[in-house]
């Protein structure tokens, strides 16, 4: 089984900075075989996709945050990053990270919600 905890989240200024955290719990044979992404969801609006990982550890972003958002993973705590600088009140929204067992995605592809089996239960980051 493939458990992931989100934590980090809070109230910031715009403009500031926030770094989000996803503690991934999982066998080791398990770890080694997914990929990760974060996504995010304001209400009243879908979920999108943020940043994601390949299977090569090159990464994907979402338009709306690249050049601000960086993606990265410790392998040796098992735990997932997004940094996010330069916040707007528009990326107030619940943070989600994911895990996903298809390796072989390729750019917007990575950030496709349905391609993803396992989900945390979400950070809540507000910028204001």
């Amino acid at each position: 089984d493939v458990q992931l905890v989100e934590s980090g989240g809070g109230l910031v200024q715009p403009g500031g900075s926030l770094r989000v955290s996803c503690l991934v719990s999982a066998l080791t044979n398990t770890m080694s075989e997914l990929r990760f992404g974060w996504f995010r969801q304001a209400p009243g609006k879908e979920r999108e996709g943020v940043a994601a990982f390949g299977r090569d550890g090159s990464t994907s972003y979402a338009g709306s945050v690249k050049g601000r958002f960086t993606i990265s993973q410790d392998n040796a705590k098992n735990t997932l990053y997004l940094e996010m600088t330069s916040l707007k009140p528009e990326d107030t929204a619940m943070y989600y990270c994911a895990a996903r067992t298809t390796s072989y995605l390729y750019g917007s592809a990575r950030l496709n919600r349905s391609m993803y089996n396992y989900w945390g239960q979400g950070t809540q980051v507000t910028v204001s």
